[in-house]
């Protein structure tokens, strides 16, 4: 037997994160590690330093995902000498209410999932865009803030209609009718998956972050950077959404 016998496989969730989300794609990658298997339940994560070491995240990004992953049900963190961070549950925390759960849904979308992301990644960035060209009257300007300023509020009873008030606000202030119709339809079609996926606090707070660097730009005038704070809010979203959901 070799000096190598006892040392931890490659796993291949574990290759470096690359890309500006780096919460979300570091929580994608503990989810999919733990539903293919690769940390079964009972069984401990890596050790804090390694991991980092293996994803190439900051310990803080690190501990924040496994936050996150503890407060929806995945994980549990346990002290003493045999402690650290073991997987619970494949699947995260049951839904509350007894509705079907996220999981549920999207294998019921199948493809039309993947289908709305990609479509919904080309579109929303491009009404950003557009509504940062747009000379926006004082009622559009106040409309958009309001929006913003709603979509803020975390309480579980508005917090989804909020969120796509203002996104459906974004693209009425490009001042193209077709282009808000197909926002609509597409925040539609993810609606009831972002409304089941667990709560994650930090995600959260980084939606907020986003959403308010979209409506900046659009009011500065600035179309590069609408764009770009769109394009991120929904690649962060894209990702929490396949890796807790597929």
């Amino acid at each position: 037997m070799t000096g190598n016998a006892n040392r931890r496989p490659a796993m291949p969730m574990w290759r470096p994160v690359r890309g500006g989300n780096a919460f979300e794609i570091t929580v994608s990658r503990l989810v999919q590690a733990i539903k293919l298997g690769l940390v079964a339940v009972g069984e401990r994560l890596p050790a804090e330093r390694e991991l980092a070491e293996r994803l190439q995240v900051s310990r803080v990004t690190l501990r924040e995902a496994i936050g996150a992953l503890r407060e929806a049900g995945y994980l549990e963190s346990r002290r003493g000498r045999s402690g650290g961070t073991f997987v619970v549950s494949p699947t995260g925390a049951a839904p509350a209410g007894g509705g079907p759960d996220a999981g549920e849904l999207a294998r019921a979308m199948g493809e039309a999932l993947h289908d709305a992301l990609d479509f919904r990644r080309v579109l929303e960035p491009g009404a950003a865009e557009l509504a940062a060209t747009r000379t926006l009257s004082a009622a559009d300007r106040q409309h958009l803030v309001a929006c913003l300023t709603a979509s803020r509020d975390r309480s579980p009873e508005s917090r989804r209609v909020n969120d796509s008030r203002l996104h459906l606000a974004i693209a009425a202030a490009s001042g193209s009718p077709s282009l808000a119709a197909a926002v609509a339809d597409v925040q539609l079609s993810l609606d009831k998956l972002l409304a089941a996926i667990p709560v994650i606090t930090r995600n959260l707070d980084h939606s907020d972050a986003q959403h308010a660097r979209i409506v900046h730009a659009i009011l500065a005038g600035d179309p590069g950077a609408a764009r770009a704070a769109m394009e991120e809010h929904c690649d962060a979203t894209a990702e929490l959404l396949r890796g807790l959901l597929t």
